[in-house]
């Protein structure tokens, strides 16, 4: 069974392909994305799987 580990990630509105685009590279996947603490941003939920 694949073991997940997560991470949530306050992401800028005008930076959001970027920041995205950089933590795909790193191995994670988008799971939600949701509104934050002000309009300008956003916060991103993301897993990977867990190495062993």
């Amino acid at each position: 069974m694949t073991k997940w580990e997560y991470i949530t990630v306050p992401v800028l509105v005008h930076a959001t392909k970027q920041i995205l685009d950089n933590m795909g590279q790193d191995g994670w996947e988008l799971v939600q994305m949701v509104p934050g603490m002000n309009p300008e941003s956003l916060v991103a939920y993301l897993k990977r799987p867990l190495e062993s």
